[in-house]
């Protein structure tokens, strides 16, 4: 380990696990909150544009931030998610393609427009919805949403004993599959929930988020990974090393087999 060469190996490790260190406080400085925005600051309504732009993550302090949208609905792409609970009854979301009417770019945004009790009420308010959206007049003015911004919840598979195709998480990457016309379309990463439902749907009860210090575990579990990286960095020099030694051993003990065997021959 002490030689030249080994030496020079374990100063790359020290600049690698210094890398991976200043990775893993960056990733802790992110997961930690200690300034928290002002309170009240959620509840004032923005343009959705100004709290996030199309593509992008929403920032944590910003989840439950209020927002406003302007555009139409697509009349072909009103997806229900179940198992969605509203005041602690289980239910179903009825969501729909919002597509932005102030994007330069073809833009959309996931919206919750309200909540049924059972499918069979889903399935009627979301043909409802469908027909409302086709049938609207092409110079009618953009409709207008005011709701909260939520991050997307993940895809996840259906139960075993469920229809392959049921939601049962919020994911606007998953809705994307379903919608049509998505060809060049951009998409905000985060969800809306639509404050007043639509149709015969019940109003989605939300709650403004906490405004106290708060700590992204996602973020602390990747600090964690960049430290087990670095430590990882030292352990791959010690193992090259090891192994280097390891057979420079076997190689002076296999000539000192060859000279014995060559000495008792000669005998």
């Amino acid at each position: 380990m002490l030689r030249p060469q080994w030496l020079g190996v374990l100063g790359l490790c020290l600049v690698v696990a210094g890398v991976f260190a200043w990775l893993g406080q960056w990733q802790l400085a992110r997961a930690i909150d200690m300034q928290p925005l002002p309170e009240g600051v959620t509840e004032q309504v923005q343009p959705i544009d100004e709290v996030v732009p199309p593509g992008e993550y929403l920032p944590e302090p910003l989840v439950g931030q209020r927002v406003t949208v302007t555009g139409e609905f697509v009349a072909d792409d009103f997806v229900i998610v179940s198992s969605r609970f509203n005041d602690g009854v289980e239910g179903y979301w009825v969501t729909g393609q919002f597509r932005v009417a102030t994007a330069d770019e073809p833009t959309s945004v996931a919206v919750a427009v309200g909540w049924a009790a059972t499918v069979e009420q889903a399935l009627a308010a979301m043909d409802e919805l469908a027909e409302t959206a086709a049938t609207r007049a092409p110079d009618a003015a953009a409709l207008a949403i005011t709701g909260r911004l939520i991050s997307d919840e993940g895809p996840v598979p259906p139960p075993q004993s469920a229809d392959p195709s049921t939601l049962t998480r919020m994911s606007p990457a998953a809705l994307l599959s379903r919608w049509s016309d998505v060809e060049d379309l951009d998409v905000y990463r985060p969800y809306l929930v639509s404050e007043t439902a639509s149709g015969p749907l019940e109003d989605i009860t939300t709650r403004p988020p906490d405004q106290g210090a708060g700590v992204n575990w996602l973020n602390v579990f990747y600090a964690a990974e960049w430290a087990i990286f670095a430590g990882f960095a030292f352990y791959m020099w010690y193992r090259l090393a090891r192994d280097a030694w390891e057979k420079e051993v076997e190689d002076i003990e296999d000539a000192a087999a060859d000279g014995s065997r060559g000495s008792a021959a000669q005998a």
